[in-house]
């Protein structure tokens, strides 16, 4: 028999952590040691690459991995690096892959991950493999069927656990709390953990068309939601807010109120922005000049979700994910993201994925003319057509201080 143990499968983990990226390390390396394949890890993600580190690709054996996909993080660490930037670097990357003769390679990341695969796929010309494992927390990469990124469900169940915390908490103190969390690119996080928490209110950038979003439309949608609140007889609530609403803003305008800080990308670093201080800053202006006095306070969740131990179904989820890929690898499959659909795992050519007028992953938002977010808005507390007339518009102008004409001239806009 031809030894098959110099064909090296490589390991590497791109982006922000998720839960479930040890599942797919160790089902992939297991498979793989078993079809008789030596197996080494990138340690430190494409960084250790770029810089042409060959130290950093460590072995893995059974022992190693055969316990780790219980656990949250990576074994391997991981890093972000921005292909803008890595142009002129990128035959160092190129060099040290063959130099370590890595014949194929398992990605696990996100949409700059896919995107980083993509492009080593095409410049190796087959004399490496390349199969890229989906990964992210925001659930905002294009599966078949709706189906979720591995790491969404686990973020989104611990989420939920924490904002059915604060509601409580809101309940009992009579507060209010503007939560903030991740989803640069799109609002599923959000829109998830409000609708199984059962938060007052969730607002996702989705729902928001215009190019520069204004501060004042936003705050006036969570007064509204308040002042609502309150005509029913309730003086507490809580409003789950999708990052990604911060990108919208003009950012000249954000900027009076927050410093804004860039991330190793030169992107705006979203998580840093403190979305709901700003707003409750706005909101307590506008409620303030009512006569309505209220606590809000503002709290982000983001960091504690990315690297939480994953649930039963993250880590079998990322147990067939892992197998599929070098499954799909060791047949001699290139170019493509293993998905898990139907009950049948699938591979996904990188070109179906990209945008060929950008040359960058295409973006899974969040569709607000589907049912799925037709549920979500149904339960939520926020003004609606139904309250700027009749009864109820004088019950909300009553709450106000103002008259109906006042109030219907002040947010009625926002229900047009």
């Amino acid at each position: 028999m031809p030894n098959k143990s110099k064909d090296i499968v490589g390991i590497i983990v791109g982006g922000g952590p998720a839960p479930g990226i040890n599942g797919v390390i160790s089902s992939a390396a297991i498979e793989a040691i078993n079809e008789g394949k030596r197996v080494v890890g990138i340690m430190g993600g494409f960084k250790s690459l770029f810089n042409g580190d060959k130290s950093s690709a460590i072995p893995l054996t059974i022992n190693d991995v055969s316990r780790i996909h219980k656990q949250g993080g990576s074994i391997l660490r991981t890093s972000r690096e921005y292909p803008d930037r890595v142009k002129e670097r990128f035959k160092v990357l190129m060099s040290t892959l063959k130099q370590l003769r890595i014949k194929h390679l398992l990605t696990i990341g996100g949409e700059g991950t896919l995107f980083m695969a993509n492009w080593i796929e095409k410049e190796a010309r087959r004399s490496i493999n390349v199969v890229h494992v989906p990964k992210t927390i925001d659930n905002d990469i294009p599966l078949p069927g709706g189906v979720s990124t591995f790491g969404y469900q686990t973020a989104r169940h611990w989420g939920v656990e924490i904002v059915k915390n604060i509601m409580e908490d809101a309940k009992t103190t009579g507060r209010w709390y503007f939560i903030t969390t991740m989803g640069r690119h799109a609002g599923h996080l959000a829109l998830g953990m409000g609708k199984a928490a059962g938060a007052t209110i969730t607002l996702v950038a989705e729902e928001f068309f215009e190019e520069k979003l204004s501060l004042k439309r936003v705050s006036d949608i969570l007064a509204g939601a308040i002042i609502k609140r309150l005509s029913m007889g309730r003086d507490h609530g809580v409003a789950v807010l999708a990052e990604g609403i911060a990108e919208k803003f003009d950012l000249e305008e954000l900027s009076r109120y927050e410093q804004l800080e860039k991330d190793e990308t030169g992107r705006i670093r979203l998580s840093e922005i403190q979305l709901g201080r700003v707003l409750k800053h706005r909101v307590k202006e506008t409620l303030d000049s009512m006569g309505i006095k209220v606590i809000i306070v503002d709290k982000n969740i983001g960091y504690e979700l990315r690297a939480a131990d994953p649930i039963p179904f993250d880590i079998e989820y990322t147990r067939n994910l892992g197998y599929g890929a070098v499954r799909y690898l060791l047949r001699g499959g290139t170019g493509a993201m293993i998905t898990f659909f139907d009950g049948h795992l699938r591979p996904i050519p990188f070109v179906e994925v990209m945008n060929h007028s950008t040359g960058r992953v295409k973006v899974r938002k969040v569709d607000i003319s589907s049912e799925t977010y037709e549920v979500g808005r149904k339960y939520m507390i926020r003004l609606e057509k139904e309250d700027i007339e009749g009864d109820n518009l004088k019950r909300l102008a009553k709450t106000a201080h103002l008259t109906p004409e006042k109030f219907k001239k002040r947010f009625g806009y926002l229900v047009v």
